[in-house]
């Protein structure tokens, strides 16, 4: 591959991973989820990692980190849907939810597998219809 296709391609990888985890971590504050939350929620990077992603040093980010930021952008996204406010929104992932068997979402998404954050993304979107 010629060097400025792989600095290209290289380029774009690192640009698409600064953006993805600026817009994970502004959630992460609107939600206000502690650190050690937000490392489970992105599949457990050990801690220097997550501080170095935190300061906006990636290169790149590997596709199972990537899925794990796109259910929670679409969990965010379906909540401003269907909420009135943002405010309303943004409380909503620290509620007890009976659906959750009382857990609230972020209980629920904090257990660590993907699936769960899978499950709280299709709730959302089956409760917006």
């Amino acid at each position: 591959m010629p060097a400025l296709l792989i600095e290209k391609t290289n380029s774009s990888d690192s640009k698409k991973a600064k953006v993805a985890l600026s817009v994970f971590f502004n959630i992460m504050d609107a939600w206000r989820v502690k650190a050690k939350d937000q490392i489970t929620l992105l599949g457990s990077p050990s801690e220097s990692t997550y501080y170095k992603w935190k300061k906006g040093n990636v290169s790149s980010l590997s596709p199972d980190t990537l899925e794990r930021i796109s259910y929670v952008m679409g969990i965010y996204k379906g909540l401003g849907i269907l909420f009135p406010t943002r405010e309303q929104a943004d409380a909503w992932p620290n509620k007890s939810n009976r659906d959750f068997n009382g857990l609230t979402a972020m209980e629920y998404m904090l257990k660590g597998s993907m699936i769960n954050l899978w499950d709280v993304r299709r709730y959302i979107d089956a409760q917006r219809g």
